[in-house]
Parts: structure tokens; sequence; C-alpha cells
């Protein structure tokens, strides 16, 4: 990997910690937000056939992040190709 500036490479670290930084808050939210903080409030919400709060504790706090894992492989693909810096396909 070889930046063509210091600029150009600032500019990559800086989208790439945007970009962690974006799906980390999203996971905290979903995993501690929903599962745990507003777990109460949720649970008067039913989802096939379970309390909505009971099932981001137990299981949609696993799919978001599976979730976030792609996301952040298409978003990394595409940063790297935008800053020139991926592998050869």
């Amino acid at each position: 990997m070889s930046f063509q500036t210091d600029e150009h490479a600032k500019n990559y670290w800086k989208e790439t910690l945007r970009l962690l930084l974006t799906l980390l808050v999203i996971w905290f939210v979903v995993s501690f937000g929903f599962g745990i903080l507003l777990v109460e409030p949720l649970n008067s919400i039913s989802l096939f056939g379970f309390k909505l709060g009971f099932w981001f504790a137990q299981q949609g706090s696993i799919y978001v992040f599976v979730v976030l894992i792609f996301v952040y492989v298409a978003k990394m693909k595409a940063l790297d190709r935008k800053y020139d810096v991926h592998e050869d396909d």
C-alpha cells in the first residue's frame, strides 16, 4: 500500500476511522441500547411471538453485527479503490 501524499494517507485513515466509529456506534446502540437499556419498553412489542427487547438481547444484536461485517467489507473495498490502495484482484 502506497499513498501519493501524506495528506492522501491522512484522508484515507480519517474516513476509515469515521466508518469504524459509525459501525461501532450502531452496534452499541443495538446491543446495549436495545438489548439492555430499552428492553422494557421494547418488550411491549412482539416479533415472531417473542418480546422485542428479548429478541434484540438474544438474536437481534448478533444479526445486526453480521450485517455490519458485510457493510464494513463493502465500504472498505470502495474506500480502498477511492484512494487507490486496493489489492489487485
